[in-house]
């Protein structure tokens, strides 16, 4: 340890210390160094849920003997990993117990109910969590639900919310945090077509290329649409548009 130390000394053009002072300078950074904090269970358990060690991160947050109504959340997150849906609503129950108002565990139990494709009851849940919450991710979740009952109108004002308040809303990849955002939309095709009308309309056009190219990719049928909503007059000028609407998509 002593000759590492010369050497590092040594490497920064100092005058090296004898072994007896490099040693008490040693000693003198240990003292000084603060000493370093035990991790709690529930930031061991947040680590195992960052590397998708759900059953791990059960085990790790059942540990802790005084829950929080967040931690019964985030046991609730990691069985819903598991497609456990009925565990994970148990403990998404349990963090409303502890905390009438807690808007995540309601959007959560939400995207239960979504998943068991009871549409009317998410949204009902989805509306809940909004009151006591302006998230964008809930305002995701009801525009799905809505398109899955296929009410447009309505999804695609939910989904403008959305955007109004989180522009990268719908770029998100994952959210493993207190809060499930649901990206299981069955017409995809139409739902991409509803995101690129919306990313026109705000004049995000790389977006909404992108997401035309998809739409059509993915069997879109009303593609005489794009020649006639207004939100894509700016879109038609562009070379790039044409090209899309020019070519016959391989349908994915």
């Amino acid at each position: 340890m002593v000759s590492r130390c010369l050497a590092i000394v040594l490497a920064a053009g100092c005058a090296p210390l004898l072994p007896a002072q490099a040693g008490n300078a040693l000693v003198d950074q240990t003292r000084s160094a603060p000493p370093t904090r035990a991790l709690t269970l529930e930031e061991r358990g947040d680590i195992m849920m960052a590397r998708k060690m759900y059953r791990e991160a059960i085990d790790t947050f059942q540990s802790e003997p005084h829950k929080t109504a967040v931690l019964y959340d985030k046991i609730g997150i990691a069985y819903h990993q598991l497609q456990q849906l009925d565990s994970a609503k148990k403990n998404y129950e349990q963090a409303l117990k502890v905390k009438r108002d807690y808007a995540e565990a309601l959007n959560n139990i939400g995207t239960i109910y979504y998943a068991k494709k009871s549409y009317r009851r998410a949204i009902g849940y989805y509306k809940r969590a909004l009151r006591f919450s302006d998230s964008a991710s809930i305002y995701s979740n009801l525009g799905t639900a809505y398109f899955a009952r296929k009410e447009y109108k309505l999804a695609t004002d939910s989904y403008q919310e959305a955007l109004n308040r989180d522009p990268e809303v719908f770029e998100h990849r994952s959210n493993y945090g207190t809060l499930l955002q649901d990206r299981n939309v069955e017409e995809r095709a139409r739902f991409h077509y509803y995101l690129a009308k919306m990313y026109a309309k705000s004049g995000r056009t790389e977006l909404a290329l992108q997401y035309v190219r998809k739409c059509l990719e993915e069997g879109f049928k009303e593609k005489d649409k794009l020649n006639v909503e207004p939100e894509f007059q700016a879109l038609r000028e562009l070379p790039e548009f044409k090209e899309l609407l020019a070519l016959e998509p391989r349908v994915l």
